[in-house]
């Protein structure tokens, strides 16, 4: 057999005509589930208007003389009794003469205090209960469920009704957190129980245990930093719950003692004059009203940010 050498025609090809069938276009942007979610709430107007409340009522909180120069309790005369609004005093005044504007700012701290130490009291005892129970299993998971199931089943209001009875020679603002937060850690480690219960299956969990790493620094390091989105949300809402909670035990009489300053404590005086005047118990209603659904829109636009299902259907 002779070589022949057998010449290929090949058609000549343009660079500038050749289309990347295979290559894969990768967005310019970082993403990620936080990226995301705030893409998507800077879009929402809803969100700034309850964070601008957010940031208002923690200023006045925190810093209430910068708001009122006029104290709560030292400039109270019974001349002044329900009066009107008048220079200096934009609300009026209460049934005891004292300033309800001024009441209404020195009160935030309080309501606000209350709901950051319910949530704090929540959280370090519902993060570790729900996290060790879902991701131990067995009969840690069992007795930690059911000691999670006793609580969940008592109302944690009714049970803060008993609690500051019970303790109404010591009331205070932690002391009355306590009575909330005692009985209202159930729901939130309920809640994170299912999320680590998804979580612990995933492949890096899994990748972690291979490499030797312990089941207790697995679930410091990759379980619960990957569960705690539910968890920021809930927070978030039970911190209106509980200025909630607070109110309406201070206007049943068993809250904070008179010497505090209290929304609730303060409509609950008004109502006996709601008559002859409506607007020294309409105005802490108010602060209370906005402040309480500032939280809660808050938490919820959170909570849709973060799923993304929902951002799909917007």
């Amino acid at each position: 057999m002779s070589d022949r050498h057998v010449e290929h025609y090949v058609a000549p090809i343009d660079p500038a005509d050749a289309i990347e069938v295979d290559k894969v276009s990768l967005g310019d942007r970082r993403s990620n589930l936080w990226i995301d979610a705030w893409r998507d709430l800077r879009r929402r107007p809803l969100f700034y208007i309850s964070t601008a409340v957010v940031l208002l009522v923690s200023a006045v909180a925190l810093f209430p003389s910068l708001f009122t120069n006029v104290s709560p309790t030292d400039n109270c005369l019974l001349v002044n009794s329900n009066g009107g609004p008048i220079a200096g005093h934009p609300l009026g005044f209460t049934l005891q003469g004292c300033d309800v504007y001024s009441r209404i700012v020195f009160g935030a701290s309080t309501s606000l205090s209350v709901g950051i130490f319910v949530i704090i009291i929540s959280a370090v005892i519902g993060i570790p209960m729900g996290a060790i129970a879902a991701y131990y299993g067995g009969w840690i998971d069992a007795l930690l469920s059911r000691v999670g199931d006793i609580f969940f089943a008592i109302p944690y209001f009714l049970a803060a009704v008993v609690v500051m009875s019970v303790l109404s020679a010591h009331r205070n603002v932690f002391v009355i957190a306590v009575a909330i937060a005692g009985f209202a850690w159930a729901s939130l480690a309920r809640i994170l129980r299912a999320e680590v219960l998804q979580v612990k299956n995933l492949e890096y969990v899994m990748a972690s245990e291979a490499v030797g790493r312990s089941k207790f620094s697995t679930l410091l390091r990759h379980v619960l930093p990957n569960s705690l989105t539910p968890v920021i949300v809930y927070l978030t809402i039970a911190l209106g719950g509980a200025i909630t909670a607070e109110a309406t035990l201070s206007f049943l009489g068993i809250g904070l003692p008179s010497s505090i300053m209290s929304w609730g404590a303060d409509i609950s005086r008004a109502q006996t004059s709601l008559r002859v005047a409506p607007m020294a118990l309409f105005w802490p209603s108010l602060a209370l009203t906005i402040t309480v659904l500032a939280f809660i829109m808050l938490g919820e636009l959170i909570r849709d940010a973060l799923d993304p299902k929902a951002r799909a259907h917007r």
